[in-house]
């Protein structure tokens, strides 16, 4: 059973990094042409839909960074479908993804279909034909029953519970968003995911969560993640400037300030090395980090009117930008005060190294 779950977290996690960039490229598409409208003074591109001129070229822009998050279901089907059943996979997958949005059954109406279309095409090479049909087994055969499987189980067996099941979360996510208290404790919970594995699946699930709901226009999860993300990082970078010298080994010293970048452009693997060093401490440290971060943005109502963008530029997309900064910093001060107080980061990695010389390899030839 382990090895299954271990299997299928694979497969999960290659549809996350194939739909990644194109969750990022439609944001910022979507994002610049809105900000350069507002500088102008349109802060509503959809009225300039049927208009001639500059703000008409900013509208087709932006339309296509929407075309491009609405791509996320179909991308991450077709590739958790490709993890799963190689290329013969791939177009039941995306198809099954455009699905998934079609009857609003959502991301998990994409998994399904992902998983659907993969296992069937992998399936499919169990199938023993005679030389003159193997020809038309990738062109016909398989196409036939991966697409067929989709259109079966997620187009009518599973069509409605799904849409029901997508629908009712994300109105259950709507009304915690617009709930303070339950804004908070959202916050509590992303913030803390994305401190725990740094990148790994824990964290890209929160991020996920965030970015997922980009579709549904629903973006506060998004600034959430966002802050929490980049105060991390950041975190081990300030504790660098906070802290004397002589508490960071130069490694540790020079990771601190290359995590400068790596929090400004939100990399959260950016602080994998200092919590390495001791991780059962550091670990509630980052979790504690990264809520206080995302609550405290929350807290002082952060919000967005259009997908926001990941690390410090999220600034330029927030409405609120003192609450995001604040939410950065407050993140950020925790874990560059707290973290060199419970963990050494004065080991460097030639010091952990046992020194082995001539002098201390004895043979004894009796024992050859």
């Amino acid at each position: 059973m382990k090895k299954l779950l271990a299997e299928w977290k694979g497969f999960l996690m290659s549809g996350i990094s194939y739909m990644i960039p194109t969750v990022i490229g439609g944001a910022i598409i979507v994002g610049i042409p809105q900000l350069i409208g507002m500088i102008f003074g349109a802060n509503d591109l959809t009225k300039y839909k049927s208009a001639q001129g500059f703000f008409h070229i900013l509208y087709q822009i932006n339309q296509v960074g929407w075309i491009g998050i609405g791509l996320v279901n179909l991308v991450i089907a077709g590739y958790v479908a490709y993890a799963i059943g190689d290329k013969p996979a791939l177009g039941a997958g995306f198809i099954g993804g455009q699905l998934a949005t079609n009857i609003q059954a959502g991301f998990l109406g994409a998994l399904v279909a992902g998983f659907v279309a993969g296992y069937v095409a992998r399936w499919c090479r169990k199938i023993k034909v005679g030389e003159a049909w193997k020809s038309a087994m990738p062109l016909l055969v398989v196409p036939l029953l991966t697409t067929g499987a989709v259109a079966i189980v997620l187009g009518v067996i599973l069509s409605g519970p799904l849409s029901w099941i997508n629908t009712s979360l994300v109105a259950w996510v709507k009304a915690m968003i617009n709930n303070h208290t339950n804004g908070a404790i959202v916050a509590i919970v992303l913030g803390a995911m994305i401190g725990t594995d740094l990148g790994g699946p824990i964290n890209k699930a929160a991020w996920m969560v965030g970015n997922i709901l980009f579709i549904e226009g629903i973006y506060q999860p998004a600034l959430m993640t966002n802050i929490a993300i980049c105060c991390i990082p950041l975190g081990y970078a300030l504790a660098t400037f906070i802290h004397p010298r002589s508490k960071f080994s130069d490694e540790m010293f020079m990771a601190g300030r290359n995590n400068l970048i790596m929090g400004t452009f939100g990399i959260t693997e950016g602080a994998i090395p200092f919590f390495l060093t001791s991780p059962l401490k550091l670990l509630p440290v980052n979790m504690i980090g990264g809520a206080l971060g995302a609550l405290v943005g929350e807290v002082l109502g952060m919000h967005s009117h259009i997908p926001p963008l990941g690390g410090l530029p999220g600034i330029i997309t927030a409405d609120n930008k003192l609450a995001y900064i604040a939410g950065i910093a407050a993140g950020a001060l925790f874990i560059g005060i707290v973290s060199p107080l419970v963990a050494n980061f004065n080991v460097s990695k030639d010091s952990e190294a046992e020194t082995i010389d001539e002098d201390d390899i004895q043979i004894n030839m009796n024992e050859l």
